[in-house]
């Protein structure tokens, strides 16, 4: 058994203790919380499990990896504190842990990351003989296993699309849909995560990683978004009203160009209510999904929906989020220390889970 700990329970987290109760290789041996309040309680009440797991939970960092875990989930969030989150990532590698996580997106193509963040994981690497996966929460599969795998089921390919097609009003991060993304904002605010640049900084990556796999060179990686406004306001359930004439849906792609054309397209498509926006792309059933669209012949699309904690479907792509990350764990482990990417580790199926224990 692989000795795992969970650094987290928010949204990713929850998913990723569940994740690892089911594993048939992993054993839970501790979770890392910020807040206090979770401080002592008990791992399967945390991740809403239905069970207790026997594992308290503790803030005590330093402890933790004094006990050498073969195995950490990095589930704490990066998105506005990716400083802190390579800090802890770099403590736990140097305790020669196997590192998943989804907070360091300059890290999804380890091979384009900026050097101030590729060379203090490579010298941890070094110093400690740990290992670290990085994959999206939103969620990375979608983005480039599926993508590459459909790809090849044709005969000739002409552009790849992946789309994120998300009613966001189900999503229990207020801070970041309000002012990340700038849901509920006025027109005139500038979102950060829709800054010049920052796209092209967060799924960037992702598109080097794709045209690695696909053998082929970006000239250039271009950006486009488009916002609109309530038309009415709204009411949600997990974070309140939103106000007519403020931001209610963002479209925006980043775009990968080979040879003076468009080829690779990460997209997304978020609403705070399906209402906004009933012109762009809508999910199945208004509440969320992830596609696939391959331009080539045949054109092949595929539309994928998960579901969570009371069939909501941001926890169900969470949930794909930390199963991708969890069941690559046991592989790393094999593999040995080195700073790994989604196309070094083989497609995981779910062995020793079927009608097993449930996570």
């Amino acid at each position: 058994m692989i000795s795992t700990v969970v650094w987290g329970t928010g949204n990713l987290g929850r998913a990723a203790v569940r994740a690892v109760a089911a594993h048939p290789g992993l054993e839970l041996t501790a979770v890392l919380v910020h807040d206090p309040a979770k401080v002592g309680r008990d791992a399967g009440e945390l991740s809403g499990l239905g069970r207790r797991l026997g594992v308290a939970a503790t803030d005590d960092v330093a402890a933790v990896l004094a006990a050498h875990p073969q195995a950490v989930v990095y589930a704490a969030t990066g998105d506005i504190r990716p400083d802190e989150a390579l800090a802890d990532v770099l403590l736990a590698v140097r305790a020669g842990a196997v590192v998943v996580t989804s907070a360091l997106y300059p890290l999804y193509d380890p091979r384009s990351a900026p050097p101030e963040f590729r060379d203090p994981v490579l010298a941890a690497i070094a110093e400690g003989g740990g290992s670290l996966l990085v994959s999206g929460v939103d969620p990375g599969w979608a983005n480039d296993v599926l993508p590459l795998l459909v790809s090849g089921l044709g005969s000739t390919v002409d552009a790849i699309r992946c789309q994120e097609i998300f009613d966001y009003s189900s999503y229990d991060q207020p801070d970041s849909v309000r002012y990340l993304v700038g849901m509920g904002q006025p027109m005139d605010y500038e979102p950060p995560m829709l800054a010049p640049g920052i796209p092209t900084m967060v799924w960037g990556g992702q598109l080097r990683l794709l045209a690695r796999a696909l053998g082929v060179e970006l000239d250039e990686v271009r950006e486009q978004v488009e916002r609109r406004a309530l038309e009415t306001t709204v009411a949600t359930r997990t974070m309140g009203e939103f106000e007519a004439g403020t931001q209610g849906a963002v479209r925006f792609e980043v775009q990968g160009v080979v040879d003076g054309q468009v080829r690779l397209v990460v997209e997304h498509i978020t609403r705070i209510h399906p209402g906004c926006a009933p012109d762009w792309p809508t999910p199945p059933d208004d509440h969320g999904a992830h596609r696939v669209v391959v331009e080539g012949r045949p054109r092949i699309e595929v539309t994928v929906t998960a579901s969570d904690e009371g069939e909501n479907r941001s926890a169900g792509g969470n949930a794909t989020a930390a199963g991708r990350l969890v069941n690559a764990v046991d592989w790393l482990v094999q593999a040995g220390p080195g700073l790994y990417d989604a196309l070094d580790v083989p497609l995981r199926p779910a062995v020793g889970r079927l009608g097993g224990k449930q996570g």
